[in-house]
């Protein structure tokens, strides 16, 4: 088939290159997103499949809204037979969707219809659930709500973050999309709606969202700091500074700190909360470099009293 690729981010590259190395499609342009400003001199910097695609050659469409004539006429011109999107990142009009002849497949990390919407794999693990995986459906104008192609399940490990659990997504639901597209050329692949029940909501998580209360339980404040790792990143304040929280463990046996309280040894930091303790493994300071919680500490000279988040 002939496809137009929708995608931005890093995490939308494998798929990208699944279909660039497919024998049986040709990507014959690529949807991302306009350059936007990077890096300490915010100059314009084109996104990570911008970049895939001028590496391969490939027609590189930046409308600033899907809706606009110009991309509208040309994406007819090019007449795809499917359009497959990952993490595209803009809303796309009916008059979009009805131009490829499949329609718009979209690659969601998630088991539909749990999660639907922007941040799936920060709200599972936010939620503690323990499989995950990603799904490819025909998009509607709904939030994710079309009828599914094919799913694909991840087991969630007692340690990841947003960023391992979504690359391990990212690479295994790029098999899932090429299949998909196999299944949709050859008519053997169908898709099914999505059951009435089960469904959740998976809203970007936001910095407030990242800050992490001592007085929850120690499993759910080490759900935050995994969930919002690396992006937006978990944080708490320290003498009316925010710190950022890259690593944290529970320390089920120390249950005598209160919620916030600080406890520094020669080798460690742990933190109360409203349950059991806390250990920092990696923190980085306002204006600092990321490093040990234990280098942190000595750093900061901290007193028996001093607490987290005051």
């Amino acid at each position: 088939m002939r496809l137009v690729f929708a995608g931005t981010p890093e995490v939308a590259v494998p798929a990208l290159d699944a279909l660039i190395a497919s024998e049986r499609h040709e990507v014959v342009a690529v949807v991302t997103r306009p350059d936007a400003p990077a890096g300490r001199g915010r100059r314009l910097v084109a996104s990570p499949v911008a970049q895939r695609a001028e590496e391969a050659g490939i027609e590189i469409l930046k409308p600033e809204r899907p809706r606009d004539e110009d991309f509208l006429a040309r994406l007819r011109e090019i007449a795809p037979d499917c359009c497959p999107v990952v993490a595209y990142g803009a809303l796309l009009p009916r008059v979009a969707l009805d131009i490829p002849v499949h329609g718009w497949v979209n690659l969601h990390f998630s088991l539909l219809p749990a999660w639907r919407g922007a941040a799936p794999v920060q709200h599972s693990l936010l939620a503690g659930d323990e499989i995950t995986g990603a799904t490819t459906f025909l998009i509607e104008e709904g939030l994710d709500s079309g009828p599914v192609y094919g799913t694909v399940t991840e087991e969630i490990r007692r340690t990841d973050t947003s960023g391992d659990l979504l690359t391990r997504l990212a690479f295994a639901g790029s098999g899932l999309l090429a299949a998909t597209m196999d299944g949709i050329e050859d008519g053997t692949l169908k898709a099914v709606p999505q059951p009435a029940e089960g469904i959740t909501l998976a809203p970007k998580i936001t910095v407030e969202d990242a800050h992490v209360d001592w007085s929850v339980p120690a499993l759910r404040a080490d759900r935050v700091v995994r969930a919002c790792t690396p992006a937006p990143g978990a944080w708490t304040t320290f003498r009316g500074e925010r710190l950022k929280l890259i690593q944290v463990t529970p320390v089920p046996e120390r249950t005598d700190l209160a919620p916030g309280q600080l406890a520094v040894g020669k080798n460690s930091v742990h933190v109360g909360t409203g349950s059991y303790a806390v250990e920092l493994l990696w923190v980085q300071a306002q204006g600092k470099k990321p490093m040990r919680a234990a280098d942190w500490a000595r750093g900061a000279r901290i007193a028996d009293t001093e607490t987290l988040g005051g």
